[in-house]
This record gives C-alpha cells, structure tokens and sequence, in this order.
C-alpha cells in the first residue's frame, strides 16, 4: 500500500485522454491551438491576467521563473527548508547563473516577515554583499502546512516595501487551495505574488507543469530561458492538453481533496504522534526504527523521515480504506 509520495501515483485517466486528442498534426514547440488556450483559461481560473507557460518539470518552472526575476548577483530569500533549497540539486543557481539563496528560520518551514527581515536587515547595501531581489515560499511547505491567504498577505506586502519580487513553489498548490476553501486567486494573486509554479504532477498529471506569471512582462524573458535551457518540447500540445484537462471543471481541486481526505485520516489515528499539523496531503510522524519496520512487513510503503520519524504522502487515487487500514496499524502500535 502505497504512501511513499503523491509522484508515484498513476496519472488519471482524463489526462490519458487529452494526450490522445491532441495526437494529431498540430504546430510544433508551443505554437499549437492548446498552447495558445492556456492564457485565457488560466487567467479565467485566478480572475486576472496571466501569462501560462508549461514546462516538464517543477524545478524547472521554480528556476524558470527565478531566472527571469533574480540577476546572477542578487539574493532569493527562503526558508533552509524550502525545496528550492533541499531538493532541487542546485538548480536555482544554475538556472539563474550563480544567484544565491538566503536562508531563513521559522517552524514549519513556512517563511514570515520577521525571519526574511532577519535575513536582509544585517545585509550592507555596497557591491561587497549579495543584495536581495526576492522572496520564495513553497505552498504547501515542506512539512505540509499551508500558509493563509493573511500569512500571504504579509509577505505580499514585506516584498513590496522592500522593492522584492514574489515568487510561489505550488508543487502542492491544488492541496493548500483544498484545505484552505478559499479562491485560487485567495491563495496567490491577490496577495502581489509575481509567479507560481502551479504543480500539476503530484495531483493526476503526467509531465506537464504550469508556471503562471501574474506579471505577464516576465513571461517573455522566461521563453528565451526555457529554451536555452533545453525545456521547449517540440510536441508542446502535450504538455498543454494535461494542464487544460487537469483545471477543467475543476479536477485539479476534485484530487487534491480526495488526497488531502485520506491525509486526514491518517492524521487522525494517532495525533500524539503528530509532528506537525496535517493541512495538505503529507502526514509527519514519530516511529521508531522497529515500528517502522513492522508497518513495512505489512505492506505499508513510506519514507523514513529523519531519527524516528516517517512520513506518508497520500495520493488522489489513495484509497480511503488504505488510509483507515494505515491508521488503525499505527493506532495499535
């Protein structure tokens, strides 16, 4: 049973589906009809203007935008935790040619104002210290706890007094949207983030990104580096058709509440467990080595977190029932 990460669910079959619509002579890179189709349909879904991008990964839609936001000399502040700066391999400097990350503190590995302050603040404004030119959050965080539409408005407003691009990892965006029953726009936009890297993959997709500016300026320098950085697929109406048929009526949401539902349910089964708060799809847990062992040797599939922790990652197809299996094991430990 399967909670190793939403990344090693199947694809859903309305996904399958698009692909194979599309698989017909169409203009190549992204010069085809369902490329074209993306600014409008995605600009409908946040109720503002955007500029869409698909690319094939999410690392590659997060340094994409960087890129085009940060000059190799400037500074990204995140959290030490942010998985620009734990699981991306460097990417972010070698998309942007050498821009550093600047690393700030903070529980659940959610960034604030106070701790980007505590970052910036001691920085001299000469040509001898790296100089800020963004904050990057991840949405949800690396520990699955999702930041509030105030929380986004408080760094919305850090950035702009302080002159900053805004920039959103939302490899679990669908998720945090989910818990938080709020509007996508509630979620990102309104809150002056500059671009999001909108995760598709984790939720049902195949291999296909959508990487949103909210300032659509940004959009054409993101172009250029997206090829030179060898990401422009030739058959790019395959990339497009998962994204179109991931937000039709909804399914990108539809999937996160189905993962974010067996999350819970698993949360739910030992709180005293819990090492933080279950608010997407991703459950945090203290167990011990031969606990852990014990649940694998009943077919339970999962990473080990660290010295006696685990985590479990539930998926959109994730049963229900698995997920009350899981619990009730854990319960009996």
């Amino acid at each position: 049973m399967q909670f190793l990460s939403d990344n090693a669910a199947p694809v859903h079959p309305a996904v399958w589906d698009a692909m194979r619509a599309v698989d017909a002579a169409d203009a190549p890179y992204d010069g085809d009809a369902m490329s074209a189709a993306l600014d409008a349909r995605f600009s409908a879904l946040f109720g503002t203007e955007c500029a869409v991008l698909w690319t094939p990964t999410g690392t590659a839609a997060n340094c994409l935008a960087l890129a085009s936001m940060v000059p190799p000399f400037g500074g990204i502040v995140c959290h030490r935790e942010a998985h620009i700066e734990v699981d991306e391999g460097g990417a972010p400097g070698f998309f942007t040619h050498g821009a550093k990350l600047m690393l700030a503190d903070g529980p659940g590995a959610k960034l604030t104002p106070d701790a980007a302050a505590a970052v910036i603040d001691p920085i001299r404004n000469d040509v001898h210290q790296v100089q800020p030119h963004a904050i990057a959050i991840t949405q949800a965080s690396e520990y699955g706890e999702c930041y509030t539409p105030d929380e986004l408005a408080a760094l919305g407003e850090f950035a702009r007094v302080r002159g900053l691009r805004f920039h959103m990892d939302g490899a679990r965006f669908a998720n945090a949207v989910a818990h938080l029953g709020c509007t996508p726009a509630e979620a990102s936009s309104l809150h002056g983030i500059d671009s999001l890297a909108f995760g598709f993959i984790k939720n049902g997709g195949m291999g296909a990104e959508a990487l949103v500016f909210f300032d659509t300026a940004l959009a054409d320098e993101a172009r250029r580096r997206r090829k030179r950085a060898g990401h422009l697929s030739s058959k790019g109406r395959f990339l497009a058709a998962q994204l179109l048929a991931m937000v039709e009526d909804d399914l990108w949401l539809a999937n996160a509440r189905a993962a974010n539902a067996a999350a819970a349910a698993l949360g739910d089964a030992a709180p005293e467990r819990l090492m933080h708060p279950v608010e997407a799809n991703e459950v945090f847990m203290t167990l011990t080595a031969a606990e852990r062992e014990a649940l694998r040797a009943q077919g339970y599939q999962f990473y080990d977190w660290g010295q006696d922790a685990a985590r479990f990652v539930a998926a959109w197809n994730t049963p229900i029932a698995d997920a009350e299996s899981l619990a009730a094991r854990i319960a009996a430990l």
